[in-house]
């Protein structure tokens, strides 16, 4: 494994972990602003019509749901993933899983990142991620 696949694997599983609040653990969705490029774009493309977020649009829903009871022992972990680097420029497809309480219902759920990465003068951050939950 390469330095930049491994700075790209800890961006990952720092982005992931963002989101965790399993076991009374508070999630950390400031984490994703410091994992992308100010400019970042997140897609959820799961249903019929793709869902463009900035940042900021991505993370308030998300935190929200996350601390208000209404998204309970949630966490989203990679099951397999590739990445290929290509000097400056990176792309990772991921397969994925997660599961939670939503509701007061426990569910699980996969799905496809595809996320793409830059080397910036910080180190590697992301810069775009898209998803489609099956």
């Amino acid at each position: 494994m390469t330095d930049a696949e491994a700075e790209i694997d800890q961006l990952m599983r720092a982005f992931l972990g963002a989101f965790t609040n399993t076991d009374g653990a508070r999630p950390d969705l400031d984490v994703v602003r410091g994992v992308f490029i100010p400019q970042g774009m997140i897609i959820n493309n799961s249903g019929t019509e793709p869902v463009v977020y900035g940042l900021d649009a991505f993370i308030a829903p998300r935190e929200k749901i996350l601390t208000d009871g209404t998204l309970t022992e949630f966490s989203e972990w990679e099951v397999h993933a590739r990445t290929e680097v290509h000097g400056s420029i990176a792309h990772r497809l991921s397969e994925y899983a997660k599961s939670g309480i939503r509701d007061g219902l426990r569910f699980e759920g996969v799905g496809r990142k595809s996320t793409q990465f830059i080397r910036t003068p910080a180190g590697w951050r992301m810069s775009a991620m898209t998803w489609d939950d099956e």
